[in-house]
């Protein structure tokens, strides 16, 4: 029997977050085993199946030269754009394969240091570059938004390329600067430490636009499955929800430990009365949308992982195991004291907190994905005699399935972009 080339590489993925702070496009991480050569061409037919209209564009990262080169030698036009490291330039064939790669219409992306760009002709092969800022570039543009924040002048021509993307970006400020002011057209990665500064003292708001939508669907009527959806894209809003449904003044059943049950236990009247009480306090900060976002595409992928077949309920518990998995830098506050505080499954308190039980091995290697380093990856699969070539499948599954609002500029325009156009230019 001929073994998939899921089988044969390990994958972890990052988000791409535009101007609007919303995924516009999935970095795939690609590792290849050790033991077994990966078929580049199998990888895009198999891309190809799984991918929609619907799903996000790919930047595929391989992470060796070898298959950097096949993917550069095999792909068709159509496929998803091809990341390449600036160092592996200086290998002779993989340039060579690069110029071609150009000539046949491949959508390629430079990856490399802000201050080492390449010269005029290789970086005419390039549709964007994917660039970090050296540290005399990442102070100069520092101080350049703080000038702009204050109407003065800037006194250079500015280190942050517009229309390209960047890594990175460890400064909120910075981050803001390269989105806002220099129109860079996403962040693979985000700051997430810094933009949670802010709120390290009083906890992070539910989304005003979440509670404002969910409003308008009970008032609507809609099913109680549509209002699941909607709250379960934010997970603090889920958690206050369900600390409500158990407080005692409700007096209603103890020990309600599922968003469903609490959502038909309270119904639709006293829900739109309690997601009126939410709106003052509730805030759309933007610079936490991708904070959010990133633990609903962790919450998916753990529910996928988990082999929980037809159980609906184990689903969602499974779901919310992901989705609290993350609940002490969301509310400030230890994790385990804001876990114990809802009666939820023994499960999600051993997988988030003592990390043991049934769950620990999906949430583990759901974590453990989201970078570009694979050996943890590598290593949980085998600790725990998953499949990989499953789990890689399961991955790809999720990251096709999450939507991606368009906007002008975004990573999913580049198709329609003039190809005399080049980062270079």
């Amino acid at each position: 029997m001929t073994q998939s080339v899921l089988g044969t590489i390990v994958l972890g993925y990052r988000p791409l977050w535009n101007r609007q702070r919303e995924t516009s496009g999935i970095q795939l991480f690609i590792e290849v085993d050790p033991v077994h050569p990966a078929d580049a061409r199998h990888l895009l037919r198999t891309l190809e199946e799984t991918w929609t209209p619907q799903s996000p564009p790919l930047l595929l990262s391989p992470q060796t030269p070898q298959l950097l080169r096949e993917l550069l030698e095999h792909a068709p036009a159509k496929a998803p754009w091809i990341e390449v490291k600036s160092e592996w330039l200086d290998d002779l064939a993989i340039l060579q394969a690069v110029f071609a790669a150009h000539e046949r219409g491949l959508f390629l992306v430079w990856r490399g240091k802000s201050d080492q760009l390449p010269d005029p002709e290789v970086a005419a092969c390039f549709e964007k570059c994917l660039l970090t800022l050296a540290p005399e570039d990442a102070l100069q543009a520092l101080s350049d938004s703080v000038l702009n924040q204050s109407k003065a002048p800037t006194p250079r021509d500015s280190p942050v390329l517009s229309e390209q993307l960047y890594e990175g970006i460890a400064s909120r400020a910075l981050m803001r600067y390269c989105l806002d002011q220099r129109q860079a057209q996403a962040l693979c990665g985000w700051p997430e430490d810094d933009v949670l500064h802010d709120y390290r003292h009083q906890g992070i708001p539910a989304s005003h636009e979440v509670v404002a939508k969910l409003l308008r669907v009970v008032r609507a009527d809609e099913p109680m499955e549509v209002i699941e959806q909607i709250m379960s894209q934010d997970p603090v809003l889920v958690y206050r929800f369900l600390a409500h449904a158990n407080s005692p003044t409700l007096g209603l059943q103890s020990g309600i430990d599922s968003l469903r049950r609490a959502l038909m236990m309270i119904g639709y009247t006293s829900l739109g009365h309690w997601l009126q009480q939410q709106l003052p306090a509730a805030q759309d900060d933007i610079d936490l949308k991708p904070v959010k976002s990133a633990i609903v595409m962790r919450a998916h992928l753990m529910e996928m992982l988990l082999d929980s077949g037809e159980e609906h309920e184990l689903r969602r518990e499974v779901y919310l195991c992901g989705l609290f998995s993350q609940l002490d830098t969301l509310l400030g506050e230890p994790l385990g004291t804001a876990v114990q505080t809802l009666p939820l499954s023994e499960r999600i308190f051993e997988a988030t907190v003592a990390h043991t039980g049934p769950y620990e091995p999906s949430l583990a290697l759901a974590t453990a994905m989201e970078c570009e380093d694979t050996r943890q990856t590598r290593l949980l699969c085998e600790q725990h005699e998953m499949d990989i070539e499953e789990v890689n499948r399961v991955l790809l599954r999720t990251l096709a399935a999450i939507y991606v609002k368009p906007a002008n500029g975004g990573f999913g325009e580049r198709r329609r972009r003039s190809r005399s156009h080049t980062f270079g230019s």
